[in-house]
């Protein structure tokens, strides 16, 4: 089912004469005064004569842009290829985030090399860390579907992050974990870019036991006699009008050093297509909605990525999982369905289905009384609408939105913080049942999370669960042209933060 050629990842500090490339990069800032050839192997002559046609040669450092040159024999090269990294934000030296972006521009435009050496500055572990991420992302390539021609440009085979830090035990550890983060990125893209025909709630489940082999993980999955039996209503009324029925799929990492507690819950939206029921979507980019299982596919390779990172903390992930199609057993706008643990709600409009799946989740998460629940979903065009394509809506209680945000901004991943007004659950009210699925449409984004709020339960004491609620609904797929380390379709968005936060959650060191 999967076939990602992960970029193999190492560090070198020698005479790159001893590590022949077919491209050596090296990065452009962008200057008051012009373009700025950064700190990189290149000296005396050379780098004088490449800084000082830079602006003949078009080259302005802007971010995304790629120059090649012929290559210089005494750095064993074939080319040498100038990456603009954009201006320096108030220092010599670029941002992680630059780095990484950069690293994986250069990678994804040098697509077809064999071996790229990145000499980008990076000084100590924590700039090779960003390096080597930036180029792990920047090697993706779906070719599933592609004639043998195209699937033959492949991508980069090798990165070699050049750095005096090269063979320190933290550089190589930046690269172990970099190469874990690029799977499980990755990973996710390539299940969000599958065909609907070929992942379906059924094969998705498939793919969860497949991806968790080898590792110390427990795979559960519940059919839909199970879903049935033990009243997860939601899932089931999403998935009714399909002939592919649905899927819960419980992933456990339960490591013995993590020590007592549920640990951290993560549920997943994955709606493998979404025409929006009988509430039905315009036909318009309805091939978008393949998408719409990213939060389940985001919450299953986070997980994944810390049992392969050997974090001390507890995960599980709910992946919540419905194909979301109109039929003659389809649910119907005015069906009254009821959610896991017995709250019933009345559903107003089918083509808002991902609460209703999610509900069932984060009900069922919470019976397990865990340090904290976070889920993921593509939930809401509301969601564009605020924030754009490229940036997370997070909203939830601040014991987690905060350790989040910060997790978001160390790995650089744009999340923004929103409110959940009170107000707005009078919107929610149904004359009928305990609660609708939908409300006003201002707000709607804010509306979906006070929804999902409903289903978060209690501790033994009365207290609430912490949770928070990222809607990715803009970041998870991209429509545009690829940029940077994401390329188009889907993107792995807020695969990192998750890991980051887990790794904070678990008191294990990043690099």
């Amino acid at each position: 089912m999967f076939t990602n050629r992960e970029v193999a990842l190492s560090a070198t500090s020698k005479d790159l004469r001893r590590t022949p490339s077919q491209v050596l990069v090296v990065g452009v800032a962008q200057d008051g005064d012009g373009p700025r050839l950064l700190d990189s192997p290149l000296a005396g002559r050379s780098a004088e004569a490449v800084g000082s046609t830079l602006a003949a040669l078009g080259v302005t450092g802007a971010a995304d842009q790629l120059h090649r040159l012929p290559g210089l024999p005494e750095l064993g090269t074939d080319v040498l290829a100038l990456v603009g990294v954009g201006k320096l934000d108030g220092g010599a030296s670029p941002s992680a985030e630059q780095l990484r972006r950069a690293a994986g521009s250069a990678i994804r435009q040098l697509a077809g090399s064999e071996t790229v050496v990145l000499a980008l500055p990076a000084p100590h572990e924590a700039s090779v860390a960003a390096v080597a991420e930036g180029a792990a992302l920047g090697a993706y390539a779906y070719t599933e579907h592609k004639s043998a021609a195209d699937e033959a440009k492949g991508n980069v085979r090798r990165a070699v992050v050049y750095s005096p830090a090269a063979g320190t035990p933290a550089a190589d550890a930046a690269l172990a974990r970099a190469a874990v983060l690029g799977w499980a990125v990755n990973t996710t893209r390539t299940l969000v870019n599958m065909p609907p025909s070929q992942l379906y709630p059924e094969t998705f489940a498939d793919a969860a036991k497949d991806l968790a082999k080898g590792l110390p993980v427990k795979v559960t999955v519940y059919d839909e006699k199970r879903l049935a039996k033990e009243g997860f209503g939601g899932i089931l009324a999403v998935g009714q009008g399909s002939l592919r029925p649905p899927r819960l799929v419980k992933v456990e990492y339960s490591p013995a050093k993590a020590g007592p507690g549920a640990g951290v819950h993560l549920v997943g939206k994955g709606i493998t297509f979404d025409t929006g029921g009988i509430s039905i979507k315009p036909a318009a980019q309805m091939d978008q909605m393949k998408s719409d299982m990213a939060g389940a596919a985001t919450v299953l390779t986070s997980l994944l990525a810390a049992a392969r990172l050997n974090l001390p903390v507890k995960v599980t992930a709910w992946l919540c999982i419905a194909e979301n199609m109109p039929s003659g057993s389809a649910q119907r706008p005015a069906d009254v369905i009821t959610i896991r643990g017995g709250k019933t709600v009345e559903v107003l409009n089918t083509d808002a289905e991902g609460r209703l799946v999610m509900a069932d989740g984060i009900a069922a998460a919470s019976e397990e009384n865990p340090a904290a629940i976070i889920d993921v979903a593509t939930l809401t065009g509301a969601a564009l609408i605020a924030l754009g394509t490229r940036t997370a809506g997070l909203m939830g209680d601040d014991a987690v939105t905060q350790p989040l945000l910060a997790a978001a901004s160390a790995s650089g991943e744009p999340a923004w913080p929103m409110p959940l007004p009170e107000e707005l659950r009078a919107g929610l009210d149904s004359a009928t049942a305990d609660l609708s699925n939908v409300g006003e449409r201002p707000g709607g984004m804010l509306t979906a999370a006070v929804f999902l709020r409903e289903f978060v339960g209690e501790r033994p004491d009365g207290s609430a669960i912490p949770w928070a609620h990222l809607d990715i609904a803009g970041p998870a797929f991209n429509t545009g042209s690829a940029y940077g380390h994401t390329p188009k379709q889907g993107t792995g968005a807020i695969v990192r933060t998750l890991v980051s936060y887990l790794e904070d959650a678990s008191g294990a060191t990043q690099s």
